[in-house]
C-alpha cells in the first residue's frame, strides 16, 4: 500500500510539472498558432490600408475640380493666402524676412496635389503674377516617398532678381558654407530649395501644415483677422461701458452728499 502510495504521489507530481521538453514544445505548438492568426490580421490590415486609399483617391478626384473653382475665385480676393499665412500661428512665424509679407501679396493660387498613387508622395505649387522679386512664375516642392522609407526632395531654384535674394544677403562669407544662416532666419522662400533627404524636423512640419492644414481650408485663417478686429471693437465698447458705469457713480455719490 505504501508503495502505491508513492507511485500516485509521483504521477501527480509529474503531471503538475511536466518535463521541460514537453513545456518547450507545447509553447511552441502555441506560437505557432498565435503566428498564423497574427498573420491573418495582418492580411486584414492590408486589404483595410488599400480600400482607405482607394476610397482617399477616389474623394480626390472628385475634390479636385472644386479646388481648382475654388482658385478661380481666390484669384479675386487680393492678399487672400498672404493673410492666410499670416494668420496662422504655425506659418505666421516663419515669414521672417524683410520681404516676406510682399512677396506673398503677388501669390496668385496656392495648389495641394497629391501623386495618382497616394502612397507614393505629393507637390505644393505657389503660382505668382509677375512681380520685382524674382522671374518665376512657379515655385514647386515636391515629395517622392520610397517604399524603403525614404523621401526624395525637389524644390524649385529660385531665380531672383538682382539684389533680391534674401539667403545671399543672410550671408557673411559665401564661400564659407557654416556662415550661412538658416533659411528660417532669411526668408520663409529658403524653403524650397531645402531638399536634402534627411529633412529636419521643421522642413517636415511646413509642408504638413500647408497640405494638411491650410490647404483644406484657408477660409478659417483668413477671416482670423475680421475676428481679431470684431473681438477688439467688442473689448473698446465693454471699456467705454465701465467707465459710463463709473462716471454714474460718481454722479450718484455727489448727489447723495
Amino acid at each position: 500500500m505504501v508503495a502505491g502510495n508513492g507511485k500516485k504521489s509521483k504521477l501527480n507530481e509529474e503531471q503538475q510539472h511536466p518535463p521541460a521538453d514537453q513545456i518547450d514544445a507545447e509553447l511552441q505548438l502555441s506560437l505557432e498558432k498565435l503566428k498564423d492568426v497574427q498573420d491573418e490580421l495582418d492580411k486584414i490590415h492590408e486589404e483595410e490600408s488599400d480600400e482607405v486609399l482607394a476610397i482617399e483617391q477616389k474623394y480626390n478626384e472628385v475634390r479636385r475640380p472644386i479646388y481648382l473653382k475654388r482658385n478661380e475665385l481666390i484669384k479675386t480676393m487680393p492678399d487672400l493666402w498672404l493673410t492666410a499665412f499670416m494668420s496662422h500661428p504655425a506659418l505666421g512665424d516663419l515669414l521672417t524676412g524683410d520681404d516676406d509679407h510682399e512677396i506673398l501679396k503677388y501669390v496668385e493660387s496656392l495648389d495641394v496635389a497629391d501623386f495618382k498613387d497616394l502612397k507614393t508622395g505629393y507637390s505644393i505649387t505657389f503660382n505668382f503674377k509677375e512681380n520685382p522679386y524674382f522671374h518665376d512664375t512657379k515655385l514647386i516642392k515636391t515629395f517622392n516617398f520610397s517604399d524603403d522609407g525614404t523621401t526624395k526632395i525637389t524644390g524649385t531654384d529660385i531665380k531672383w532678381k538682382e539684389g533680391r535674394d534674401p539667403a545671399k544677403n543672410g550671408v557673411v562669407d559665401e564661400k564659407k558654407k557654416g556662415n550661412k544662416r538658416p533659411w528660417t532666419e532669411t526668408s520663409f522662400f529658403g524653403w524650397f530649395g531645402e531638399t536634402e533627404q534627411d529633412i529636419s524636423e521643421l522642413q517636415d512640419d511646413v509642408s504638413e501644415i500647408i497640405k494638411e492644414d491650410l490647404w483644406p481650408n484657408p477660409l478659417k485663417y483668413f477671416n482670423m483677422e475680421d475676428a481679431d478686429e470684431e473681438d477688439s471693437d467688442e473689448d473698446e465698447e465693454e471699456s467705454g461701458d465701465d467707465g459710463d458705469e463709473e462716471d454714474d457713480a460718481g454722479e450718484d455719490g455727489v448727489k447723495e452728499e
